[in-house]
């Protein structure tokens, strides 16, 4: 009876003595906007973290993903996060540098030169450095996830140096700093909304548009357009956002699930969206798209020529920002 006792006793403690950890998960559903669709691979990366919350959490903290824009635009749904009135969003760095102009650093062209470059400089000091200012405005950057790098595709010829685009009217984003870089090389930069693209290249009112490799497979520009040269002229990076008020609210435990599961998240995201990007690459090139890539001389002359776009810009981006930047790139390539 002794032993008996003795041994409930034993279970009794184990058992009170595992309620604290799990006592510092509550019943939690975050809302989490995005302007993409659910079969985006950010949907992949969404459910690897969820796996991950419901691991760590047992099942407590749930994510409910919002696609389409079904919460407003990705500035609207920011806004919203710094008002303390949803949780999350991933959103594209660029809509956000009316709100954190450092953000602004990664419209520059030709910044990073490789995948594993950009995780390095997301994923290290520089990375932290953003989201000091992140949180000055009201949000916390849990990882960086990836929208990835941007081509270029035309019905005038191959691109291997910038001379290339001398004359030729490509479609970008209405940003002034791509403008601007397109405009450098002796490009016509034409701004444009992108569902008038595909008619516009098809009717050669414009002879390029420069975009993801899964977006030009997708939007089947390679109906109307017989080149793809890949000048990575340009990366964006996907943030993984919660609202700051909100978070501090959170307990301890909580919130280190959250930052280590969007990770997991982000590899994940990152993961498939690379696979993905080679898939559209092979299938553009099976339609029949002459493809070529610049070499490493013609990118270092690429940029080289866009450092006038670098200072134009420095004082709305911060001349600390870019600085700060290279500085890291040069450590990274030795």
């Amino acid at each position: 009876m002794k032993k008996l006792l003795l041994a409930t006793t034993a279970v009794v403690f184990a058992a009170t003595a595992a309620v604290p950890a799990s006592a510092q998960f509550n019943d939690r559903n975050m809302r989490v906007s995005n302007g993409i669709n659910a079969d985006h691979p950010v949907g992949n990366g969404i459910n690897a973290m969820q796996a991950c919350l419901d691991e760590k959490s047992g099942g407590k903290l749930k994510l409910t993903a919002f696609w389409g824009g079904a919460l407003g635009g990705d500035l609207q749904a920011t806004q919203a996060l710094r008002a303390g009135v949803q949780e999350a969003v991933v959103t594209s760095s660029s809509p956000l540098a009316g709100i954190v102009p450092a953000l602004g650093v990664f419209d520059l062209p030709f910044l990073f030169a490789s995948n594993e470059e950009a995780d390095a400089v997301m994923d290290g000091e520089f990375g932290e450095f953003l989201n000091g200012k992140l949180a000055e405005a009201g949000l916390v950057n849990l990882a960086y996830w990836e929208n990835g790098f941007r081509n270029l595709s035309n019905s005038s010829r191959p691109v291997t140096k910038w001379e290339d685009l001398e004359g030729m009217k490509v479609r970008v984003m209405q940003n002034n700093v791509f403008l601007d870089t397109f405009q450098n090389f002796g490009a016509n930069a034409t701004p444009m909304a992108f569902g008038e693209v595909f008619s516009a290249l098809e009717t050669k009112t414009i002879d390029a548009q420069e975009n993801p490799y899964v977006t030009i497979d997708t939007s089947k520009f390679y109906e109307v357009q017989e080149y793809v040269s890949e000048t990575r002229h340009a990366y964006t990076p996907f943030l993984f956002l919660f609202s700051k008020p909100i978070f501090d609210t959170y307990t301890a435990d909580e919130q280190a699930a959250l930052r280590e599961c969007a990770i997991v998240g982000r590899d994940e995201e990152r993961k498939v969206i690379r696979e993905l990007n080679q898939k559209s690459l092979e299938k553009i090139q099976a339609e029949g798209i002459k493809f070529n890539t610049l070499s490493p001389e013609e990118q270092k002359r690429m940029l080289e020529k866009s450092q006038v776009v670098y200072e134009k810009h420095k004082d709305t981006i911060g001349a600390d920002v870019i600085e700060r930047v290279q500085q890291e790139l040069a450590k990274i390539r030795g």
